[in-house]
């Protein structure tokens, strides 16, 4: 299956829907379902069909009209888009409260790769968390795996500093978790995760709502 080894051009939206098709394939999957219906998937992801087919022929032809998809097809195309089947060795730098509880997140064998060791500058959080080593920052350069390109950031403070020393050691793409306004060099992409925000946007919207 090449379908998806080129480089394909999909609109930010649609992106995000397909780990919500790919969540709800692999149920299926796991169910028994061998091919399901547009409409069918619909219902199932509280999607509309046509949106559905519109995301799917982004990536190809995938179905047939009357006999619909093939689950495993499906599921084996969306593991490759969205790199699933890529072993990607993640690190994380800040092992608080926050960092710990996604180390102990037990779904990572459903995303792209895993968390592989951590970073802290606090002493007494080196060690083991969850069969998992976390150095000391100083040690960064050194410990830090070769070929990493992923890199998980929840520190509360010095976010430039570190991303600077992440960036140098070759990071190419960070999930930062802080609330600092950090620059990168081109060819580096920083995704910022905010819940207060999110969860600020949820309820303006949702006093909105008729």
């Amino acid at each position: 299956m090449k379908q998806t080894s080129q480089k394909i051009s999909v609109p930010k939206a649609t992106m995000k829907r397909y780990p919500i098709y790919l969540k709800a394939l692999r149920k299926l999957q796991s169910n028994g379902v061998t091919r399901i219906l547009s409409k069918e998937l619909a219902e199932y992801c509280d999607i509309q069909a046509t949106t559905i087919r519109r995301d799917f022929s982004f990536i190809g032809s995938l179905g047939k009209q009357g006999y619909g998809y093939d689950v495993d097809h499906i599921v084996n195309i969306f593991d490759d888009l969205l790199g699933t089947h890529y072993e990607e060795e993640i690190i994380m730098v800040g092992v608080g409260n926050l960092g710990k509880a996604l180390l102990n997140y037990n779904r990572w064998g459903q995303v792209v790769g895993e968390i592989v060791c951590g970073f802290d500058s606090d002493p007494s959080k080196v060690g083991i968390i969850n069969d998992i080593p976390i150095y000391h920052i100083d040690e960064l350069e050194e410990k830090m795996p070769k070929h990493c390109r992923v890199a998980i950031i929840t520190v509360p403070e010095n976010v430039q500093d570190i991303v600077d020393r992440l960036v140098e050691a070759g990071i190419k793409g960070f999930v930062d978790f802080s609330h600092e306004h950090v620059l990168a060099p081109k060819g580096v992409i920083i995704k910022q995760v905010d819940i207060v925000s999110a969860i600020q946007e949820l309820v303006f919207q949702s006093n909105n709502l008729d």
